[in-house]
């Protein structure tokens, strides 16, 4: 019997171990994916997303947001706040509505 128990207990440590540890490193790795675009790729994401939406301001960008390649956030004139998506070419494939609201800047990284 306390041969079972000894592997029980040592089963029960082992996977606290991995759940604890895969705790740490998914969010790890979620993080690298909010970079903030720099130089080229930065100045072609701001020029493919405001002429998506007839200008506006953008109050940040990210690498790798929300399964496509480039995301820039940008405040409209009438102070909602858009996210446009592009590919990897700098194409738009997508633009919606962020959920900040138009006074939020959100951390403002235009690069």
């Amino acid at each position: 019997m306390q041969r079972m128990t000894r592997w029980l207990v040592g089963g029960a440590l082992t996977v606290a171990m991995i759940g604890t540890g895969t705790g740490f490193t998914l969010p790890a790795l979620s993080a690298q994916d909010d970079k903030p675009l720099t130089g080229a790729n930065l100045d072609r994401a701001v020029a493919a997303a405001l002429a998506s939406t007839g200008g506006g301001t953008v109050t940040e960008t990210e690498a790798g947001d929300d399964g496509a390649a480039f995301g820039v956030e940008i405040r409209l004139k009438d102070g909602r706040q858009v996210e446009v998506n592009l590919d990897k070419d700098f194409k738009v494939i997508g633009q919606e509505t962020d959920d900040d609201g138009p006074n939020d800047d959100d951390g403002a990284n235009k690069g």
